[in-house]
């Protein structure tokens, strides 16, 4: 693994000579790809003139990056729809879909396999299909003789990991004038100011001390990280975490969602990956240094949605709160209870083990706007974790190899 240069991030000169295709800059432009969205919904004639019948079920055809659209459609609707949402990424098309039922396939460049093979079954079994992606592209061919609706993106930059809010807001808007998902323009619009607030404490000016992001990317820069969800939400923005240290940052990690996952991420806390423990069971602070630095340790970050217990900021750093009691005077369900603990109590056990932990939790506010900061912070964090290590956030040659082996 290249070495890490943690001075590069405080050098704004540096990261933009190392980010040669801008994708910093294109994240920043993530809450404009939401106002541009929802200008272009508004001249849309499919969605002005409600072509667009509540179906019977939903299907959401997308895959790598543009994966997020399908998770945030399918999450968000098991909460708030009448309408069952089916993510997917290739064939098969479910053995159910025909007529009465509604195919949204997703795609930036229009040409994504998975997604244009979805589409061309659903066309042929006579389900609705709405596409998503690049003008004049063979989606867009598909979805026209199909005589589905076609939503074209525009987005300022080639890679879809920076162009998730150009694809997920002419989604939502298309569910939302289906009748399967209520989304209100306001919704989107507290989305995009929060997004533009991280774009404002991650930019490259900042310094990595205060930016959360940068703050982020030092922590796990040499350590194997852990992303555990604490809910629907928070693990839409876990997922996403792992794409992008994936593919962005080239970091494999281990993620999930509470409570399934605490079982499967503490256990790697106690293998080859753990920490250096002394006999008490915490951290080893005699442990010599320069062996540390030779062996590769898990790290565990923690993806919590906001906590009624916090001030509405932005958290780095454990929470350090005690479990809600029963007479805890607040107005939480049972089920919020049980998340707040849980994800309290899988921290505590990891620092117990010596382990590095960290949390990230957004500020309060709609549920759409939680997860974009989450979701955004992600995003500038593994970007950052790429630039240390010099390597371009856009561009890995051995995808690019795949690409040329599939073509």
């Amino acid at each position: 693994m290249a070495a890490f240069d943690h001075d590069r991030l405080d050098d704004a000169g540096a990261l933009a000579s190392a980010d040669r295709a801008g994708m910093l800059r294109a994240l920043a432009d993530s809450g404009a790809q939401i106002r541009r969205g929802l200008t272009l919904a508004g001249e849309n004639p499919a969605l002005r003139s409600g072509r667009l019948e509540r179906p019977r079920a939903v299907v959401v055809a997308a895959m790598g990056a543009d994966d997020l659209v399908a998770d945030v459609l399918a999450t968000l609707a098991a909460g708030r729809s009448p309408v069952p949402v089916w993510p997917t990424h290739d064939l098969p098309l479910p053995g159910w879909v025909g007529s009465l039922d509604v195919v949204v396939a997703v795609s930036l460049s229009g040409r994504a396999g998975g997604p244009m093979r979805l589409a061309h079954e659903a066309a042929r079994r006579g389900a609705a299909l709405v596409g998503i992606g690049a003008a004049d592209s063979p989606l867009a061919h598909v979805t026209a003789s199909a005589r589905g609706v076609f939503l074209p993106v525009t987005a300022p930059h080639a890679a879809s990991r920076a162009a998730a809010w150009a694809l997920l807001t002419p989604a939502l808007l298309a569910m939302s004038a289906a009748g399967v998902l209520p989304m209100a323009a306001d919704e989107l619009e507290a989305a995009a100011d929060r997004l533009d607030a991280v774009a404002e404490a991650s930019r490259p000016t900042s310094e990595s001390f205060v930016s959360p992001a940068k703050s982020l990317a030092v922590e796990f820069a040499d350590r194997l990280p852990l992303v555990l969800g604490d809910g629907p939400l928070a693990g839409v923005a876990a997922r996403r975490a792992g794409t992008m240290l994936a593919r962005t940052a080239r970091v494999p990690a281990l993620t999930g969602v509470l409570p399934d996952a605490a079982a499967s991420i503490l256990a790697c806390l106690d293998g080859p990956y753990a920490a250096p423990r002394a006999a008490d069971g915490g951290r080893d602070i005699f442990a010599d240094p320069e062996l540390e630095e030779q062996r590769t340790e898990a790290g565990l970050l923690m993806v919590r949605d906001a906590d009624p217990r916090t001030d509405p900021d932005l958290h780095l750093g454990g929470l350090d709160l005690a479990p809600i009691q029963p007479d805890h005077g607040l107005d939480l369900s049972a089920e919020e209870i049980s998340r707040i603990n849980l994800a309290q109590g899988v921290s505590d056990l990891a620092e117990a083990r010596g382990a590095r932990v960290r949390s990230l939790t957004p500020a309060p506010g709609p549920g759409l706007a939680r997860l974009a900061e989450l979701v955004a912070t992600l995003d500038f964090s593994a970007t950052y974790l790429a630039l240390g290590h010099g390597y371009d956030p856009t561009h890995a040659p051995a995808v690019a190899e795949l690409r040329d082996l599939l073509t």
